[in-house]
């Protein structure tokens, strides 16, 4: 089978399959089971989408409610995952055009191993920050592709899926992005070695 983005779509699992006619037929706990299947991973897409926790906490609740309504017109013989976070893609979007929400990408975090001496402390905490600014710099298709692909595990089909584009453009946006993350990060090392 193939996606309208033109990339192929597998079947879903046998088991999903099952699952989603039994949430069409009014099961609660299978929807549950969907909800348990697909929830860590929605946070994590909707987290890169809006940047604060709160926000993304709603955006996979109401995601999750949108997918119910809209089941009954869901195409059983596809995988709900490509279908559940185009749509969760979608609700993000239109989300952070309503609220005017910038996202932050917070790279820099809890980077320090333990037993890490504080100056390994501080340059991991430095190049953090300097990721994040490079991918600040990035355009926003450019930014969430490379955060799907590298920091979440997606597959380009499954980023593909989610933002309703051609496999090959998520491959072209990966190796375009990753370019200029490399000569972003470049410039800056030069800058910080001619400092020393």
């Amino acid at each position: 089978m193939v996606s309208d983005a033109g990339s192929h779509v597998p079947a879903p699992p046998a088991d999903e399959s099952r699952l989603i006619e039994r949430v069409q037929e009014g099961d609660p706990g299978a929807f549950g089971e969907l909800v348990r299947r697909y929830q860590r991973r929605a946070f994590a897409v909707a987290w890169r989408l809006l940047g604060q926790r709160e926000d993304a906490e709603d955006l996979v609740q109401d995601s999750f409610i949108a997918a119910l309504d809209q089941l009954d017109a869901f195409d059983g013989s596809r995988p709900f995952g490509p279908w559940f976070f185009r749509l969760l893609v979608n609700r993000g979007h239109n989300a952070r055009k309503a609220r005017k929400i910038r996202s932050v990408d917070q790279l820099g975090g809890e980077l320090r191993a333990p037993g890490q001496s504080p100056a390994r402390e501080l340059e991991q905490k430095e190049v953090g920050e300097r990721v994040a600014l490079a991918l600040a710099g990035l355009s926003e298709r450019q930014r969430l592709v490379v955060q799907l692909y590298e920091l979440d595990g997606f597959s380009t089909a499954e980023v593909a899926g989610m933002l309703d584009i051609a496999e090959p453009t998520v491959r072209w946006t990966l190796h375009a992005a990753r370019k200029r993350l490399r000569e972003e990060l470049q410039n800056w090392k030069e800058e910080r070695d001619n400092e020393s």
